[in-house]
């Protein structure tokens, strides 16, 4: 086989026995490393569309459905990163710590911010947009006093391993799986409940809300606790992929809204098609040049597709869908 092998490159190539016999050696291993190559590209596309979910999923409810702008998103998610590193400190398994306490932690805050503030600006995006504002510059001074300004963090609970001569993060399956579980979560529950159907009923027409006997303040209410919820769980989730700081909220707001604006009015198609095409965009380009190069793509890559499609993707391609 070896001849043949051999003899067969040497004919295709040109090349001399010796040199053949070289290139039948190396040839194999050259193809394995491309296949390994080309998973670990893979799953880094994967991951960064995940991260682009999960880092907008709670943005998408509080603005994609109840039209507040929430200036503080980033800081619910740091909230839900310093409630994770907490409970974890106190002997708290790390993954109930990530997707239960967390998510509730935040989601509670949330429900007070919209009883004090949200409740009373409704309908005010100026307004609302400047409370927030002001909402997350609390939130950081309160971080400060509580935790320091110095970075703090968890160690990832799953371990990397490696494929052929390249190393992958175990961890970044984890996002991956949940952020997948969350979408599917997501649409059950606005698409197949009771509950939901009355929370997007009351987006679009609260007075006839109302009118068949719902509290559209209480659907709001919930709406607020939910969307913050899912930003902690967000947090959460990310915290131990990066370094913790009261501001470290301030990385994520961008990407959120360009992920929720790029998306158009629908929610579950809108998030999905919008990180998928921002996900990969930043991929290709940070494989291609850097990892700074691919922030700049995304910026860019948003920019471009805002300006030919002014109501986001789904405004143009999933019309009707939720």
């Amino acid at each position: 086989m070896t001849t043949l092998n051999t003899r067969s490159i040497s004919n295709l190539l040109g090349l001399s026995p010796i040199r053949a016999a070289r290139v039948a050696l190396i040839f194999p291993y050259q193809i394995a490393g491309t296949m390994d190559l080309s998973f670990v590209i893979l799953i880094e596309m994967l991951y960064a569309v995940a991260s682009l979910v999960l880092i907008s999923a709670g943005l998408a409810v509080v603005f994609g459905m109840m039209k507040v702008i929430n200036l503080a998103h980033g800081e619910f998610m740091m909230m839900g990163g310093y409630a994770t590193i907490t409970a974890v400190s106190l002997g708290v398994n790390v993954f109930v710590a990530m997707l239960v306490i967390a998510p509730l932690v935040v989601g509670l805050i949330g429900l007070i911010v919209e009883r004090l503030v949200i409740r009373h600006l409704y309908g005010r995006l100026v307004d609302t947009m400047l409370a927030t504002w002001g909402l997350s510059l609390v939130f950081i001074g309160l971080a400060t006093m509580i935790f320091g300004n110095t970075t703090t963090g968890i160690s990832t609970p799953i371990p990397g391993f490696a494929v052929g001569g390249y190393q992958i993060n175990g961890y970044n399956f984890f996002i991956i799986i949940v952020s997948i579980v969350l979408v599917i979560a997501m649409y059950a529950v606005l698409r197949g409940t009771r509950a939901g159907l009355i929370a997007r009923g009351t987006m679009q027409r609260s007075d006839m809300a109302a009118a068949l006997g719902y509290s559209p303040d209480r659907i709001y209410m919930m709406t607020f606790f939910c969307g913050s919820a899912l930003s902690g769980l967000a947090g959460a989730v990310l915290a131990p992929l990066v370094g913790l700081v009261p501001t470290s909220g301030g990385a994520y707001i961008a990407k959120a809204f360009i992920t929720v604006i790029a998306g158009g009015p629908s929610l579950i198609a809108g998030l999905v098609s919008s990180a998928t095409s921002f996900g990969l965009v930043s991929q290709i380009f940070t494989f291609a040049i850097s990892p700074v190069i691919g922030e700049v793509a995304l910026l860019i890559a948003a920019v471009i597709l805002l300006r030919m499609m002014p109501q986001g993707i789904t405004g143009r391609f999933f019309k009707g869908k939720m």
